[in-house]
């Protein structure tokens, strides 16, 4: 069972790479030299996460982009930093790997194809929908969606969703109309509808599920009729409101989550 067992202050030398647990984003040189001059100038505020297989044995789970700003910063101090804060987890391998891909993906940047991976890995080690949903604080029904559409998904589509060039939603409606297609036309439908979405498809933009306007004249309705709501929220109920707002590549789970902590700006006349 994944359990946090203690906060500690370790040696940096002390601290592997495991080769089954790794950054799974290409290591980013501007954020690695950010971090260090923040880190230097600040100290590390947020500890690293390590997992402790055996006693004083720690291989690296979080915090890949922090760790290689502290080692720039020895390069051109040494000594500084020898011993770094770090959070020690506990549990076995494929527990950590669910872990380290679950802060990999768990951004306010990260787009829905960077839970992929990580929710078709944890399936396929049994966890049930219900555990998929709790970790990764989603829907049931959103945990489904991704089961069920993404192992079959053309490469080509799937890469569209990687460089935002195409919303989940509308890689759900081609997915599934590629599972509906005839036995034997799925490939002929999926170079169909991908290539309508690259041209264009002559489809008219989205409306705009809420807008600032109507959040505004919602909101205000509310407070002049004596009501009273309170909001407790976080950085990523927060994020997909301004994403829904903003009104472009808005995410089903941005509109889902958006609609379920603020229900009053999403009221009717």
């Amino acid at each position: 069972m994944l359990t946090t067992k203690r906060y500690d202050y370790v040696s940096i030398g002390a601290i592997q790479v495991h080769p089954s647990v790794a950054n799974h984003r290409p290591l980013n040189q501007t954020k690695v030299l950010h971090y260090a001059a923040d880190i230097e100038k600040n100290g590390l505020l947020e500890p690293l996460i390590v997992w402790e297989r055996n006693p004083g044995e720690f291989f690296l789970v979080g915090g890949f982009h922090r760790l290689h700003a502290i080692l720039e910063i020895r390069k051109q101090k040494p000594g500084y930093f020898d011993r770094i804060d770090v959070r020690v987890v506990s549990g076995d391998l494929d527990e950590m790997r669910a872990l380290n891909l679950k802060l990999n993906a768990d951004r306010l940047d990260a787009r829905v194809s960077e839970y992929f991976d990580t929710v078709i890995y944890l399936n396929n080690a049994n966890w049930d929908k219900e555990r998929l949903a709790s970790f990764f604080d989603r829907s049931v029904s959103w945990i489904e969606e991704i089961i069920r559409y993404v192992p079959g998904m053309d490469p080509r589509l799937r890469k569209l969703l990687d460089d935002g060039k195409v919303t989940w939603s509308k890689a759900k409606q081609i997915c599934k109309q590629v599972l509906e297609a005839a036995p034997g036309t799925e490939k002929e439908t999926a170079d169909r509808l991908i290539a309508e979405h690259l041209s264009g498809g002559g489809t008219r933009p989205a409306k705009k599920p809420l807008t600032v306007h109507a959040a505004t004249r919602n909101l205000t309705k509310h407070i002049k009729q004596g009501n009273g709501a309170t909001f407790t929220i976080d950085s990523h109920d927060l994020f997909a409101l301004l994403q829904v707002l903003r009104g472009k590549n808005i995410e089903d789970e941005h509109l889902e989550r958006a609609r379920e902590r603020f229900p009053v700006l999403f009221a009717k006349d």
